[in-house]
């Protein structure tokens, strides 16, 4: 069912975890099937210096997370920015018609990240209101459905989908 290359960026995942200094954040996130992903990001010189991610979901979002950090390390801003669902599906060999949704996603995720740069080097306040406290490291961002506590950069909840800080009306 899955590629040689989907195993082999799902069973030893790149570049995960989070840069705590990020310069853009971009998450995304299909609550229907579980696929949450974050994307952190450093800029220099225009150039995505380094590239990590968070990745809650199935075998395909995984390995599309894993390399789509591999494809854009390095890459400048447009480059990176110009990335397809079809060229990260590609790379990994393909991917099965009902997880092509995941190499778009993990593309998503990218240019929000980069959308969110741009923003803040603009003036605009990050895209993420919420930071981890170099202090404690403390992640509390409670569900206000499920209970779940989170990643304090999460919007979306690990454990049931819900948007965080939106409590549901009735």
């Amino acid at each position: 069912m899955y590629s040689e290359q989907v195993m082999d960026h799902f069973s030893s995942p790149r570049n995960v975890g989070t840069i705590e200094d990020a310069d853009g954040i971009g998450e995304v996130g299909n609550p229907v099937c579980g696929d949450m992903m974050t994307f952190y990001i450093k800029v220099k010189d225009d150039k995505i210096a380094d590239v990590k991610y968070k990745t809650f979901g199935c075998v395909a979002a995984i390995a599309v997370s894993s390399k789509v950090s591999e494809m854009t390390k390095g890459k400048s801003l447009k480059e990176a920015k110009a990335l397809t669902k079809q060229a990260v599906a590609e790379s990994l060999d393909g991917l099965p018609k009902e997880k092509m949704h995941c190499s778009n996603l993990g593309a998503q995720a990218l240019n929000k990240a980069i959308e969110d740069y741009e923003g803040r080097k603009s003036g605009r306040p990050a895209s993420t209101a919420r930071t981890i406290s170099k202090e404690t490291h403390k992640i509390d961002a409670e569900c206000c459905e499920c209970h779940t506590n989170n990643p304090i950069e999460a919007k979306f909840c690990m454990n049931c989908g819900e948007g965080l800080g939106e409590k549901k009306d009735g």
